[in-house]
C-alpha cells in the first residue's frame, strides 16, 4: 500500500469507513420499525415476520469469519468495495419487493455483503492508522459511529416508513452505497497481498450456517407444524448433524474457519456463551417492543422511533466514555454481570405492560434501563473476550464472539418469537380478546428474554478471568477516552 498518505486523507478514508459500516449497523435496527408495514404488504405472519430479521442477521454471522479470511487473501480494499456493492444491490432487490421469498431472498444477500464490509473495515483502519495515538483516536471514532448508528436507524426508520412507505428503509441505502463506492476507490489504499497457498473454509461456513438456518426454521414454524412432528424433529436432527459436522471439519481441515484451539482459551469460551445468551434476549426486545408499541398501543413508526431514541441515546453514551470509566476502575466482569442484570430487569417492566400502556410509565422507564443495561456491558464484554488472546489471534476473537453474537440473536428471536405466538393462541383459545392475548404473548417472551439475560449476567460474572483485564484496557481505553 502507498506509504505517503496524509493525515487528512487517512481521516477521510476513515470517514469512507465508518459510513459504509453505518449502512450495515443501520439495516439491524431500521427495520424493525417498519416490521407491522412490511407484515401487511406482503402477508407475513407474526412468526414467519422474523425471517425478515432471521434471513440477515443467519447470513451476516455465518459468513463474518469468512469475510475475515477472504480479506486477507485477496486484499481488504478488494474485498470491502465488492461488500458495498453487494449490499447495495440487495438493498435495491429488498426495496423493490414484491413477496415473502423476494424480500427475505435479498436480506440475505444484503446480510453476506454485510458481513464481508463488518469483517474488514476494522482491517482497513489498521492499514491506514499505524501510529499508536492515532489509532486508538480512530478506533473511538469507529465505534462511537457504530454505536449511534442503532439511534439513528430506529429513528430513520420511523420518519421514512410514515412518510414515504417501508420501501425506503432499503432505497435510501443506494444514493449512500454509491457514494461509498465512489469514495473507496480514491481514498482508501491498495495493499500488497500475500501469493501464496489460497485456502477457503467455504464448506465449513455453509455448514455452519446451514445449520443454523434448519434449527431456526424448525423453531420457527414449531407451533404450526407441531414440536414433535416429524418435521420438526427432523429439521432439528439435521441442525444437529450439520454443527456436528462443522467441529468435526475445523478439527481436521488445514485451514479451518474456526480453528478449535481458540475455544480452549477460557474468556474467548465464557464470552462466546455470555454473547448468545445476551443477544438472545436483546434482538428479541427490540423486535417484539416494536410490535408491542405498534399493534397493541396504536403507535406509527414514527412514534415508535421516537419511543426508541431515548434508550439508544443513552446507550451510545455509554459505549462512547462512560463504559470505558467504570472497566478502568472496576475491571470488565462487575460492569458487565451489573449491565446485563440491569438489561434484564428493563425486560421484566416490559412484561408487565399493559394493554392501554402509556409511554413515560409503561415503556420510557424500559428503554432507559435498557439503554444504560447493554451501554454499558457492550465493551466488557469484547475486552473480555481479548484479555487472554495474543495479539495476532485477536482478529479472530473478536469475530468469534461478533459471530456468536448474531447467531445467538437469531436463535433467540425465533425461540421468543415462537413462544409469543403460541401464548397468544392459547389465550385467544380460552377466551381472551385479540388484544390482550396478543399483549399475553408478548408478556411471555420478554420474560424468557429477561431469563437469557439474567443468565447471561451469571454466567460473566461468575466464569470470566479477571486477572489478565489490565493488558487490554491499555490498549483499548485510550479509543474511548481520546475521542
Amino acid at each position: 500500500m502507498p506509504t505517503n498518505l496524509t493525515s487528512r486523507t487517512r481521516w477521510l478514508a476513515l470517514y469512507v469507513l465508518c459510513v459504509g459500516d453505518l449502512m450495515i449497523v443501520l439495516d439491524t435496527t431500521i427495520v424493525n420499525v417498519a416490521l407491522p408495514s412490511i407484515r401487511a404488504d406482503l402477508g407475513f405472519s407474526q412468526t414467519s415476520l422474523a425471517w425478515v430479521l432471521n434471513a440477515y442477521m443467519l447470513t451476516f454471522g455465518g459468513f463474518l469469519l469468512l469475510g475475515g479470511r477472504l480479506g486477507d487473501l485477496f486484499g481488504h480494499r478488494r474485498l470491502f468495495l465488492i461488500g458495498i456493492a453487494s449490499f447495495t444491490a440487495a438493498s435495491l432487490a429488498c426495496g423493490l419487493s414484491t413477496s415473502k421469498g423476494m424480500l427475505i431472498a435479498a436480506r440475505a444477500v444484503q446480510g453476506l455483503g454485510g458481513a464481508v464490509v463488518s469483517a474488514v473495515a476494522f482491517s482497513l483502519i489498521l492499514v491506514l492508522f499505524t501510529e499508536p495515538g492515532e489509532r486508538a483516536k480512530a478506533m473511538g471514532f469507529f465505534g462511537f459511529v457504530m454505536a449511534g448508528g442503532g439511534s439513528l436507524g430506529v429513528l430513520l426508520g420511523g420518519v421514512l416508513t410514515d412518510l414515504v412507505g417501508w420501501h425506503w428503509i432499503f432505497l435510501v441505502n443506494i444514493p449512500i452505497g454509491v457514494l461509498v463506492l465512489s469514495l473507496s476507490t480514491r481514498l482508501l489504499p491498495g495493499e500488497r497481498v500475500a501469493q501464496g497457498e489460497r485456502r477457503l473454509d467455504v464448506a465449513g461456513a455453509v455448514a455452519v450456517t446451514l445449520a443454523l438456518v434448519l434449527a431456526v426454521y424448525a423453531i420457527v414454524n414449531g407451533n404450526q407444524s407441531g414440536w414433535g412432528s416429524a418435521q420438526t424433529l427432523g429439521l432439528l436432527a439435521a441442525a444437529v448433524v450439520l454443527l456436528g459436522a462443522f467441529v468435526a471439519w475445523e478439527a481436521f481441515v488445514p485451514a479451518p474457519l474456526v480453528p478449535l484451539s481458540i475455544f480452549r482459551i477460557h474468556n474467548v469460551a465464557i464470552s462466546n456463551i455470555v454473547g448468545i445468551l445476551w443477544s438472545g434476549g436483546m434482538f428479541a426486545m427490540f423486535f417484539l417492543s416494536a410490535l408491542y408499541l405498534q399493534f397493541v398501543l396504536g403507535y406509527s413508526p414514527l412514534q415508535v422511533g421516537l419511543a426508541f431514541l431515548v434508550g439508544n441515546v443513552i446507550m451510545g453514551a455509554f459505549s462512547l466514555g462512560l463504559s470505558a470509566k467504570l472497566v478502568m476502575r472496576f475491571g470488565f466482569r462487575i460492569p458487565l454481570s451489573t449491565g446485563l442484570a440491569i438489561a434484564s430487569l428493563s425486560l421484566l417492566l416490559f412484561a408487565r405492560a399493559p394493554v392501554h400502556g402509556h409511554y413515560v410509565a409503561d415503556v420510557l422507564p424500559s428503554m432507559m434501563l435498557l439503554g444504560i443495561g447493554a451501554g454499558m456491558a457492550f465493551n466488557p464484554v469484547l475486552l473480555a473476550a481479548m484479555s487472554e488472546v495474543e495479539p495476532q489471534e485477536s482478529g479472530l476473537a473478536s469475530g468469534v464472539v461478533n459471530t456468536a453474537f448474531m447467531m445467538g440473536g437469531a436463535l433467540g428471536l425465533a425461540v421468543l418469537a415462537s413462544l409469543a405466538s403460541s401464548r397468544t393462541h392459547t389465550l385467544a383459545a380460552s377466551g381472551a380478546d385479540a388484544t390482550s392475548a396478543l399483549t399475553g404473548g408478548y408478556h411471555a417472551a420478554f420474560l424468557a428474554g429477561a431469563a437469557f439475560a439474567l443468565a447471561a449476567a451469571v454466567v460473566g460474572g461468575l466464569f470470566l478471568h479477571e486477572q489478565q483485564h489490565a493488558a487490554a484496557e491499555s490498549h483499548a481505553m485510550p479509543a474511548m477516552s481520546e475521542t
